[in-house]
């Protein structure tokens, strides 16, 4: 399949089963409707209001700068995750995600011990280009990613194949992503700012961390 520079995914018309989107060295599979409006604005309202959010900073020349978002790591209680410095304690799971999880368990066949919540209050909220590849989650981990609110896109590209298009789609109010094989290994992903957006959106990201590998 060849693509232009910037492709957008197509994520064709399977609005109940989800659909395998097009990726080399890697595995992603959407449901666009993973949850239903009235379930997800319910759910959306629940995180903002009642996850203890926390504003993290990392340091970048010396100097400490507040990262462009929100963020709350729950999960079980040895569950410990890192990254760019920061360390992360779980926090109990709410009675009201542990139904989430298990919806989303469900879906992809596989168990999860914790999950990152991200809060983009608007469009200057953002995360820069990543991949979810820590130690504690092991080699081609199983992230699953449901997005609440506004529609974001969001973008791929290959660490190593130059010749791959920046791969770009949006992701959906209720909307379950599920990245999996070599995703983490061979691709980057990113949230990008959106000039005058004023809408928020919270991104739940279902992980296992793998305890033999648990940072103290």
């Amino acid at each position: 399949m060849s693509f232009g520079r910037d492709c957008v995914l197509d994520l064709f018309d399977d609005l109940d089963n989800g659909v395998a989107l097009p990726i080399e060295d890697g595995q992603l599979h959407y449901f666009p409707n993973a949850l239903d409006e009235s379930e997800a604005d319910a759910l959306m309202m629940q995180c903002i209001t009642d996850l203890p959010w926390r504003q993290d900073h990392i340091r970048i020349a010396g100097k400490s700068i507040p990262i462009p978002r929100l963020q709350c790591w729950l999960g079980s209680s040895d569950a410990h995750y890192s990254y760019s410095n920061i360390a992360l304690r779980p926090q109990p799971w709410p009675e009201f995600l542990l139904r989430v999880k298990t919806r989303v368990e469900t879906l992809c066949a596989h168990s999860f011990n914790s999950a990152l919540a991200n809060y983009y209050r608007d469009g200057a909220d953002s995360v820069d280009w990543h991949s979810d590849d820590e130690r504690e989650l092991g080699q081609d981990p199983v992230i699953a990613s449901l997005s609440l609110g506004t529609s974001r896109v969001f973008e791929l590209k290959h660490r190593y194949k130059k010749r791959l298009p920046t791969l770009k789609t949006s992701l959906g109010h209720g909307s379950v992503l599920i990245m999996q094989g070599g995703t983490q290994q061979y691709w980057r992903h990113r949230i990008a700012k959106v000039q005058g957006l004023q809408e928020a959106r919270v991104n739940l990201t279902f992980r296992r961390i793998l305890r033999n590998t648990v940072a103290g």
